[in-house]
C-alpha cells in the first residue's frame, strides 16, 4: 500500500475487535492497526508506533469516545500495569471475546470450523483470584524499596502498587510487611539497567482454601540482615505464614528458578486443596493460579476422560501430580511423566498422602521419554492427558503422542493458538477434534484455558 499510514502519524479511529493477545483492532483507510489498551467500539485518536506493510501498532493518545462494554475499572493502575488490562471491559463481553477467540483459532490455524466450541465457563470471582503472585522491587526517591509490577511494555521500568486487587488480604498484608521491613533494612531495591542494588523480587503463594502462605523473597548476593525482627514482622502481621525463603539471585535475568534457595523460617511448601486432594506444593512447583478455576479446569478434563474404572492413563507433562492424581480415582492405572525431578517427587508424595496406589511419576521429557517406556513394556494407555506449557507440544512430542495409538487424548490448553497448531498435527496424524470446552482462568486479562477432546478417527 503506497498510501499506508507513516510511523508517528496520528489518526482518530474505531476499534472493531479485539484481536488474539487483547489489543484493539481498528482501520486507517482499510489498513490494519493494532492498538493497546483500547476496546471495542471506542473511537480513540492514536499515534502509531510501527508501520509495516500489512499492519500497524499504535498507542492511545485520547479516548475520545467509550465503547459500550467501557467500565471503571476497580484497579487504578489498569493501563498502566502490565497485569488485568481488560479490567474496564465489562466481564460479559470479556468472556463473549474469549469465546471467540478460541472459536476463531480452532477454525483459523486448524481448519476445523465446524468443531463444535462449548459456552466459556465464565469465573464466579473475578478479583482476589490467584494464588501465586511475583513482585519486582523498585526504588522511589522518597520512600525507599517499593514493590509493585512492571509497567506495561517495559522490562525496566517498575509501578509501585499499594494494592493488588488479583489476590487476596493476606497476601497484600504479606506485600506490605515485606515493604516495610525492606525500607526499614537500608538494603536499596535493584536496578535492572545498572545491575545494582540487593532487593530484586517477592514471590507470595497463597492458598483460600486452607490458609496458608508461603514467601520466597528474592535478593542479589547479600546476607538479609535483622533476619529475625523480619521474620517476627511476618508472623506478626501476615495470617497463616507457612514458610520464608531467601533467594539469592547474583545473574541479570529476573528469573526466579536455578538460584540457591534456603529456608530462613517455616517450610518450603504450602498445602492446597483441589477436587478433594491435598497437595503439597512447593515454593517451585506448578499449580494453576485460579484454584477455584482449577477445580473447574480439572473436572472438565476428568468428564472428557470419560473413565470406566479399568483403563491405562498417560499423564504427559504432570507437574505435581494434580490432574494425574484426580484421573487415578476412576482409572486402572495411572503413568504421569515430568521433565522437573522436584515435581515428580511430590507427584509421588501427593500420591502416598492421598492413599492413591495406582499412579506413578517419572522424570523425564515427553519427546524422549516415552518411547523407552514403550519398549521396557510400559502398558499403552487407552487415554493420554496432556497439559503442555503456554508453546503446546512440539513436533516430536506430538509425533510420541500419536504413536501411543490411544483412543482418545484429552487437552488441557493454556493457549487457543498453539492447541489449534497442535490440533492439526493430531488430526492429520488420525484423530478428529469432538469438542472443545473452553474455561476463563484469568478474569480481566485475554488468557483463555480449554480443554479439548481428540478421539482416533
Amino acid at each position: 500500500m503506497a498510501d499506508r499510514p507513516s510511523r508517528g502519524d496520528v489518526a482518530d479511529v474505531a476499534i472493531e475487535s479485539l484481536a488474539t493477545g487483547g489489543r484493539g483492532v481498528a482501520r486507517i483507510d482499510g489498513y490494519v492497526v493494532f492498538v493497546d489498551r483500547a476496546l471495542p467500539g471506542d473511537r480513540v485518536r492514536v499515534r502509531l508506533r510501527s508501520a509495516r506493510r500489512r499492519h500497524g501498532e499504535a498507542d492511545v493518545l485520547e479516548l475520545l469516545e467509550p465503547g459500550p462494554e467501557r467500565i471503571e475499572p476497580t484497579c487504578p493502575h489498569v493501563g498502566a500495569c502490565g497485569g488485568c488490562r481488560w479490567q474496564a471491559l465489562a466481564y460479559p463481553a470479556q468472556l463473549v471475546e474469549k469465546e471467540r477467540i478460541v472459536r476463531d483459532a480452532i477454525g483459523r490455524i486448524a481448519h476445523l470450523p465446524d468443531v463444535p466450541i462449548a459456552p466459556i465457563s465464565g469465573a464466579d470471582d473475578t478479583l482476589g483470584y490467584r494464588n501465586k503472585v511475583e513482585l519486582t522491587f523498585t526504588q522511589d526517591p522518597e520512600l525507599g524499596p517499593t514493590l509493585g509490577y512492571h509497567r506495561a511494555g517495559r522490562w525496566d521500568e517498575v509501578l509501585g502498587v499499594e494494592r493488588c486487587f488479583l489476590v487476596g488480604d493476606a497476601p497484600n498484608a504479606a506485600k506490605d510487611a515485606v515493604q516495610d521491613w525492606a525500607r526499614a533494612s537500608g538494603l536499596e531495591a535493584y536496578d535492572q539497567r545498572l545491575h545494582e542494588g540487593h532487593l530484586r523480587n517477592l514471590v507470595i503463594r497463597h492458598s483460600a482454601r486452607t490458609g496458608e502462605v508461603l514467601l520466597v523473597l528474592v535478593t542479589s548476593d547479600v546476607d538479609l540482615p535483622r533476619q529475625g525482627n523480619l521474620v517476627d514482622e511476618l508472623v506478626e502481621r501476615v495470617p497463616g505464614l507457612v514458610g520464608l525463603l531467601h533467594q539469592r539471585n547474583s545473574g541479570m535475568a529476573e528469573a526466579t528458578r536455578g538460584h540457591p534457595t534456603e529456608v530462613v523460617h517455616g517450610r518450603d511448601h504450602h498445602r492446597e486443596e483441589i477436587l478433594g486432594l491435598e497437595l503439597h506444593v512447593p515454593w517451585n512447583g506448578f499449580l494453576q493460579t485460579n484454584t477455584a478455576m482449577c477445580e473447574r479446569l480439572y473436572g472438565i478434563a476428568i468428564e472428557e476422560a470419560r473413565l470406566t474404572g479399568s483403563e491405562v492413563v498417560w499423564d504427559l507433562y504432570s507437574g505435581i501430580g494434580s490432574i494425574g492424581l484426580a484421573l487415578a480415582r476412576d482409572a486402572g492405572r495411572v503413568v504421569g511423566i515430568e521433565v522437573v525431578p522436584e515435581a515428580v517427587e511430590q507427584a509421588q508424595a501427593n500420591a502416598t498422602r492421598n492413599g492413591i496406589a495406582n499412579a506413578e511419576f517419572i522424570a523425564g521429557d515427553v519427546a524422549k521419554a516415552v518411547a523407552p517406556l514403550v519398549e521396557a513394556g510400559a502398558p499403552l494407555p487407552d487415554l493420554v492427558v496432556v497439559d503442555p506449557p503456554r508453546a503446546g507440544l512440539t513436533p516430536k512430542a506430538v509425533r510420541r503422542v500419536l504413536e501411543l495409538g490411544a483412543q482418545a487424548i484429552v487437552y488441557v490448553s493454556c493457549n487457543p493458538t498453539t492447541l489449534a497448531g497442535n490440533a492439526l498435527l493430531l488430526v492429520e496424524g488420525g484423530y478428529r477434534l469432538e469438542s472443545v470446552r473452553p474455561v476463563d482462568m484469568f478474569p480481566h486479562t485475554p488468557h483463555v484455558e480449554c480443554v479439548a477432546r481428540f478421539v482416533r478417527a
